[in-house]
């Protein structure tokens, strides 16, 4: 019978996988030997600065005489267009030999401005005698309409009980502790480019293109990076003006934003508007929903989620519109459209639920076909405190003082990968030393790590014996890191790899052991061992001695059929209420969600937790703030944008649900970040009796509601 077994062994058969595992690479990061894009240094650089527009929109007129004559200032060059469309477009660039020399330059460059007609905020966009910020159509547009909007209107008629409430919701920033850049060293023939990106593959291609290079002549490196969010896909225009400047020069070129630069021009998560109108039925079903979307996504569309969103709506129409600004185009971000859908629709369930006299817990469950998010509503309930809390059909009399609520909100995601575009290669040589190599970038995530863990288990060693080579275009090929599909794309490629390594070291001993290959297993600590003869064996480091100096390198490609798709996620969140003066914190949240099957317990938990942190931050602080008048941004630092630190981290209970038995791995990092928010709301209401429709969740909307509910 042959040893060989292609698949994922049977979890109860794991010796490493589906445990849990520290990052490898965590040594590194806290002892500072890790080195991120901003940390390159290079004999001759030379550092580069943008200058962004200060306006809304304008023509410039630039003068570099004044800059050129500054003491190490070497190059400065214009920006396509000179007609900006946003606050705080680049319209050039400088490069000098030092970042303070570039300050300088940046600032004496000498600049006529010719304003232009702008609409920073949707309100300004959508007044009658508004600028038209688009040729190709009116500021507010339709970006899609379906379901039936005679039907919705008549089953609304029909309904026991309605309620229409409008949502609103502030655009975010990614906040990347490391701002978008990349350190370019261009000789005229090759480029080497360090980068903060989650897409090494994709930074090659744009940089040879910016270069005039074949993607051959260009090396891509992510060793390291410090978060991305989604907004580190491609080189952008800081990437452009760096390739720009190393042509001219012949010098490496070090541009990385400045942090008031990557919050005008690096992305954002767009806003919106959301108007809900939903029926229910006495007995509790969800009939008829009727939405209407406004997507502030800047001079982007944006994105959005469609409703009804999760819930299953018998009847339901929706138009979802966009509305243009003179804002700096909304970017991919955690989920893109999904938390913003989140907060409306569980605010939506929750409103109808309290105002029928339901339990939300069990009004979800009656409008939610999916038996998974039954068991998982349940086990939240059950952690969170939610059966032995007194007030599960309304929320809790106001007397005063300090008041508990709980609430709920849903997550659903693909997690799918490509695992087809992978490729991977597992290296044995004679000393016993491992390595995985693939060109796969880690945001942080735990992908380096992943791919220790995976060739650990084929072999039964340790992670420690393991070296995993990632972030590197000139290895296998890979994916770029969104929508959650790093896991699913790369482990089959690494899984397959590993097998194909095994069976050709097994070939290369068969003849020692006087076994057919097939008829050989991996026993504990990597020994080699014969199927029928446990006393025919050699140990790990015996067996690879035999290799010499013909190692065994083995290149796998992408099972399609060791990868999955499609997982959920429920959030729970406890507030105490201050009744007196409007402030809450949140003291308990706890996250139940499913993922195949869990290759590292301590990362998948760690998402969960990071989820968790980023919703609640979201929805207690989080706001891009802009004066309409002056056009200006009044956050654009870490100062004054509010992101939650260790004193807003409630205790939090990360679950994953075992009752997943997909023996497929899926991904699932993004929907931990998408119901956190809308439970925190909820559990608000359930606390006083404040809905609040507009986010963040700030102390005086919660004050404001308790004077207007007295």
């Amino acid at each position: 019978m042959s040893t060989f077994k292609p698949g994922w062994k049977p979890r109860s058969e794991m010796g490493v996988l589906n445990k849990p595992h520290p990052r490898v690479d965590g040594p590194a990061k806290v002892t500072g030997k890790a080195r991120y894009a901003h940390d390159i240094r290079m004999p001759g650089m030379l550092y580069a600065r943008l200058l962004c527009c200060p306006h809304p929109s304008a023509v410039a007129k630039l003068d570099f005489a004044p800059a050129m004559a500054v003491e190490g200032v070497i190059d400065a060059i214009a920006l396509e267009p000179s007609e900006t469309r946003f606050l705080g477009q680049p319209v050039a660039a400088v490069a000098a030999e030092s970042p303070e020399a570039a300050e300088d330059g940046l600032r004496a460059i000498k600049v006529e401005w010719e304003h232009l007609d702008w609409a920073l905020t949707p309100e300004q966009a959508e007044a009658e005698d508004a600028p038209q910020l688009s040729t190709r159509g009116p500021n507010a547009r339709t970006a899609r309409e379906s379901g039936d909007l005679e039907a919705t209107r008549a089953a609304l008629e029909s309904a026991d009980f309605v309620v229409e409430s409008t949502y609103r919701i502030p655009v975010q920033h990614h906040v990347c502790l490391e701002t978008h850049g990349h350190v370019i060293d261009f000789d005229g023939e090759n480029a080497t480019v360090y980068a903060s990106s989650q897409a090494v593959f994709a930074v090659r291609a744009e940089v040879a293109d910016a270069l005039g290079l074949p993607v051959d002549k260009v090396h891509v490196r992510v060793d390291y990076m410090g978060g991305g969010f989604g907004s580190k896909f491609g080189i952008g225009v800081e990437g452009a003006a760096a390739c720009e400047l190393a042509k001219r020069n012949k010098r490496p070129i070090h541009l990385m934003l400045t942090r008031r630069d990557e919050f005008l021009m690096a992305g954002n998560r767009s806003g919106a508007k959301k108007t809900l109108k939903g029926g229910a039925t006495k007995d509790g079903k969800f009939i008829a929903l009727e939405t209407v979307t406004h997507r502030h996504g800047g001079f982007g569309a944006g994105s959005n989620s469609p409703q009804p969103y999760i819930y299953n709506v018998e009847t339901f129409h929706t138009l979802d519109r966009f509305v243009l600004t003179n804002t700096d185009a909304g970017r991919a971000m955690r989920a893109p459209g999904h938390p913003q859908a989140s907060f409306a629709i569980e605010s939506m369930v929750d409103e109808l639920a309290y105002g029928m006299g339901f339990d939300p817990v069990e009004f979800r469950i009656r409008n939610l076909e999916d038996p998974v998010y039954h068991r998982q509503l349940k086990r939240v309930a059950q952690e969170i405190g939610w059966y032995e809390h007194p007030n599960r059909t309304s929320s809790a009399p106001v007397n005063g003082g300090l008041n508990v609520g709980i609430g709920f909100g849903l997550s659903v995601w693909g997690g799918g990968g490509n695992p087809s575009r992978v490729r991977a290669t597992t290296r044995i040589e004679a000393d016993g030393s491992v390595s995985i190599t693939n060109g796969v970038q880690d945001l942080g995530t735990g992908s380096r790590t992943l791919l220790t863990l995976i060739v650990a288990e084929e072999f039964n060693l340790q992670p420690k014996q393991v070296t995993a080579r990632i972030g590197h275009s000139d290895m296998g090929a890979s994916v770029g890191s969104g929508g959650s599909v790093t896991t699913a794309s790369i482990s089959p490629a690494i899984k397959d790899s590993a097998e194909n390594a095994k069976r050709a070291f097994f070939e290369r001993l068969a003849p020692i052991m006087e076994r057919e290959a097939d008829q050989l297993m991996m026993g504990p600590g990597g020994e080699v061992r014969a199927v029928d003869d446990a006393t025919r064996k050699l140990s790990w480091r015996e067996a690879c001695s035999i290799l010499g100096a013909d190692a065994i390198e083995e290149t796998g490609s992408g099972r399609p059929e060791l990868a999955g798709n499609g997982v959920h996620g429920v959030q729970g969140a406890r507030v105490e209420v201050d009744t007196q003066t409007g402030r809450y914190r949140v003291k308990k949240m706890v996250c139940v969600q499913d993922c195949g099957l869990p290759l590292n317990h301590k990362t998948i938990k760690s998402q969960m937790n990071g989820g968790m942190v980023g919703t609640l931050s979201f929805g207690m602080l989080e706001e891009r703030l802009l004066d309409p008048w002056l056009g200006t941004a009044m956050n654009a630092d870490l100062e004054n944008y509010k992101v939650a630190h260790s004193m807003e981290i409630p205790e939090m209970v990360s679950i994953i649900d075992e009752d997943d038995t997909r023996q497929q791995v899926i991904g699932m990092a993004e929907p931990t970040g998408i119901p956190g928010h809308s439970a925190i709301a909820n559990a608000i209401y359930n606390a006083c009796g404040v809905r609040l429709h507009t986010m963040p969740f700030t102390p005086d909307k919660v004050l404001m509601g308790l004077l207007e509910n007295a």
